[in-house]
């Protein structure tokens, strides 16, 4: 079961992620913060600490012109919240992979969060 307060906590990060808000995601991080991206299996991108993630995010929301995460499906795996996303995105830049700036990514994916004193600690993406 998923407390109320961290159902809210993760719906307000990902209205600011949504809105290229990153002093708004920022704000609901722990000071220790642990993110991992994680494609195919392996860790493509992790940082540690508000400053990194701060970087990173400020960084990624230029890649975009327009980004939306809508969860599909919430559940509670141990001390941790998992999301299911659906992600899709429009591209601002071209990409080294051939993708060109106005190109849509549409993805599924899930992300992993872990909420220790109404702050979050840990954020693990899988796409």
């Amino acid at each position: 079961m998923i407390s109320g307060e961290n159902q809210a906590i993760i719906d307000n990060y990902v209205e600011a992620y949504n809105a290229f808000d990153v002093e708004g995601m920022v704000r609901l991080l722990d000071a220790d913060i642990l993110f991992k991206d994680f494609s195919n299996g392996e860790i493509m991108t992790e940082t540690r600490g508000i400053q990194e993630f701060k970087e990173l995010a400020e960084k990624s929301s230029q890649v975009f012109s327009n980004r939306r995460q809508t969860i599909t499906h919430y559940s509670a795996v141990d001390d941790r919240v998992e999301i299911q996303i659906d992600y899709e995105a429009i591209l601002a830049v071209d990409l080294p992979n051939g993708l060109k700036i106005g190109d849509t990514l549409q993805l599924k994916g899930k992300s992993v969060f872990e909420i220790k004193n109404g702050k979050i600690a840990l954020i693990e993406d899988y796409g």
